[in-house]
């Protein structure tokens, strides 16, 4: 049986932060002051593209994370600060966070991902095996198995890939 199509999504440089530069970091995110990260905005089309995309996955999306405590933090109370789950419809419990790059593989096996966006070619050699569709975000070119995706006006594309009449809600299933 053919799994039900599962998003997932890299917050730093893709949500926020970017798309920037390979080997740029968001320095106002990382190191500038609490009030500073909170203020510091959304990329560019996020808003506008995501609830989309969120919808045609039947709300079966998650923010799939690498960092530690105190940029965890800022991650929760930033999303809070700009009303992120109700502008893109996103269940404020979808957010999974990991110490090291690879181990985002762990929460998309758990999580039965089929589609991940994210910036880094690391994530997509981690999940290659695990994740069908995967999408590297931004400016830096890719190998052959994984799609570029420049900016989220691209990323609209991505509900092509759903298998068709597989975009309904996700709904329990009675027994």
């Amino acid at each position: 049986m053919e799994k039900e199509p599962r998003l997932g999504i890299d917050f730093g440089r893709v949500i926020h932060g970017g798309p920037l530069a390979p080997g740029d970091a968001d320095t106002v995110f990382l190191g500038g002051s609490f009030e500073e990260a909170l203020a510091s905005p959304a990329t560019e089309g996020v808003y506008e593209v995501l609830p989309g995309l969120i919808a045609a996955f039947g709300g079966r999306a998650w923010i799939i994370s690498k960092c530690g405590d105190r940029i965890q933090r800022r991650t929760l109370a930033w999303l809070d600060h700009h009303d992120f789950y109700g502008r893109i419809g996103l269940p404020r419990g979808n957010v999974r966070f990991c110490r090291k790059r690879a181990d985002k593989a762990w929460h998309c096996e758990e999580l039965g991902i089929t589609h991940m966006i994210d910036d880094r070619l690391d994530v997509h050699r981690a999940i290659r095996g695990i994740v069908p569709y995967r999408y590297l975000f931004g400016p830096q070119e890719g190998p052959g198995w994984v799609r570029r995706i420049g900016d989220w006006a691209e990323a609209a594309s991505i509900s092509e890939d759903i298998p068709a009449g597989r975009t309904r809600p996700a709904t329990p299933r009675s027994r």
